[in-house]
């Protein structure tokens, strides 16, 4: 069974692809991700952190990300672009998630749900986004 950590980034992945793609508000998206059957299994309270979290920073989080991006954030896959949100927004507010957890987590969601190889780019940006936000953890 996947520990509820990770179900909770799940969750929140599906419901940032739905903002992207929908434009449905937060609130919404939030109350349907809840009325999943499986959706006990997940961390409750740090699903709706990444979900309001990543939605509400996502222009200082996209401003953050992008001197990695090999192209505008707008004409990345809106999987892989949510994806990335979430590791920025982990990253950037959750310093008691170690830096590699959010990497790997990053990288397995994309393997899950991204295109085929973008987990090899969504290491790529979230590696070096990393060791610009937690250049302290990953010296020490």
């Amino acid at each position: 069974m996947k520990k509820s950590r990770r179900k909770s980034r799940e969750y929140a992945l599906k419901g940032l692809y739905q903002w992207k793609v929908t434009g449905d508000a937060a609130d919404v998206i939030e109350r349907q991700m809840r009325e999943d059957e499986e959706f006990e299994k997940a961390d409750d309270k740090h699903f709706s952190t990444l979900l309001r979290g990543a939605i509400a920073q996502s222009q200082d989080l996209d401003q953050r990300l992008t001197p990695y991006l090999d192209r505008p954030a707008a004409e990345l896959s809106p999987i892989e672009h949510a994806v990335l949100l979430l590791a920025a927004f982990e990253l950037v507010n959750h310093p008691e998630i170690p830096y590699r957890v959010v990497i790997n987590e990053a990288v397995e969601l994309a393997k899950s749900y991204g295109g085929t190889d973008g987990h090899k780019y969504v290491n790529g940006v979230v590696d070096k986004l990393a060791a610009a936000v937690r250049a302290v953890e990953i010296k020490g």
